[in-house]
């Protein structure tokens, strides 16, 4: 079958540089001349925790050629359904996208291609793009740490869905979910309050959850993201083998001590992560805030769940992209009347 990757950022970069070791043969499409120039003359450069250059063959997306049984899609999700309705062209007639975006993104891909030419994957690795075609992986190593919740919008299974998991497993461990709106309600839960507070306080995931203030507001964050699930209907799947829920909900002052404890320990093995939506404030470029964060407010709101905390880091956010506000530990002082 052939394959693709769309977007040439920090996780496609990754991604194509381990396929590229493994010895196969797909394309890194991209919109940014820079990127497949990069990539082409240089090939796939990762540092951090592990260091590899790999050969790719990259190829801007207006001099697309071929026709594809699956794209992964690892792009941001802001102008999402244009991308779509542009990669889409690049599919064989019953070519599928795997969507490996944040949030909730599957929803705008079945809407130009149909739900059973829709997969999803969630990615539980992180990684940070330096320039074109090199990327730095924050995450361990490890298989287990470098892992995939993969699944369907309706079930479907069969010979893409299964060449999927091969090429996936290729880097690490894939974990196929039965419910898969539950996986990615799991990565969502770990990316509003991590990658929402590292974004809003300009630290890595580690830093954010060491530093007792930025974790106060994490723990709300992630109990705001547990009661909102439940009351959607929504049960939470375990990442990485880790049950998210057992482990960081609480009921009682007991628990809720016990899982501010935990909270640092949880994240341990990405404490290196630095959120893309800050490499994007960095950048001077709109984030994802309204595709994480956003999807618990809009969800509570349907539920009746208020969202105090997932708010604030949104109204924040937004202040960090107009220039309003910059990055700093200072920020949390913004909660305090939540509390």
């Amino acid at each position: 079958m052939k394959y693709a990757i769309y977007g040439a950022g920090s996780l496609g970069i990754v991604l194509g540089a381990f396929l590229a070791k493994n010895g196969e043969k797909f394309d890194i499409i991209d919109r940014n001349p820079k990127s497949v120039d990069a990539l082409n003359e240089k090939g796939a450069i990762v540092v951090g925790t592990i260091q590899m250059t790999e050969k790719v063959n990259a190829i801007l997306d207006t001099n697309v050629q071929e026709k594809y049984d699956i794209i992964f899609l690892v792009t941001k999700q802001i102008g999402n359904l244009e991308i779509i309705k542009k990669i889409s062209k690049f599919l064989a007639e019953d070519g599928v996208i795997c969507t490996m975006q944040n949030g909730l993104p599957e929803k705008d891909v079945a809407e130009v291609i149909g739900d059973n030419r829709t997969y999803g994957c969630a990615v539980a690795w992180g990684a940070t793009r330096i320039e074109p075609g090199r990327s730095e992986l924050t995450s361990n190593p490890e298989r287990q740490s470098l892992s995939f919740s993969f699944g369907s919008m309706n079930g479907q299974k069969g010979e893409k869905f299964d060449e999927i998991i091969r090429i996936l497993s290729i880097m690490g461990d894939v974990q196929v979910e039965e419910n898969f709106i539950g996986a990615r309600w799991s990565k969502l839960l770990i990316n509003s309050a991590f990658s929402g507070m590292s974004t809003v306080c300009g630290k890595t995931f580690g830093e954010v959850a060491k530093y007792k203030p930025s974790r106060k507001i994490i723990q709300r964050i992630i109990k705001e993201c547990i009661d909102v699930a439940f009351a959607s209907g929504i049960k939470i799947e375990p990442i990485q083998g880790k049950d998210v829920v057992k482990i960081l909900n609480y009921k009682n002052s007991l628990k809720k001590w016990l899982s501010f404890i935990i909270i640092p320990i949880a994240i341990k093995k990405h404490r290196l992560l630095k959120a893309s939506m800050l490499q994007d404030i960095e950048k001077g470029i709109p984030c994802e805030i309204d595709y994480i964060n956003g999807i618990v407010s809009n969800f509570g709101k349907q539920v009746s769940i208020p969202t105090p905390f997932n708010d604030k880091v949104i109204e924040i956010v937004h202040k960090l992209e107009s220039g309003e506000l910059t990055p700093s530990l200072d920020n949390v002082k913004y909660f305090e009347q939540l509390f």
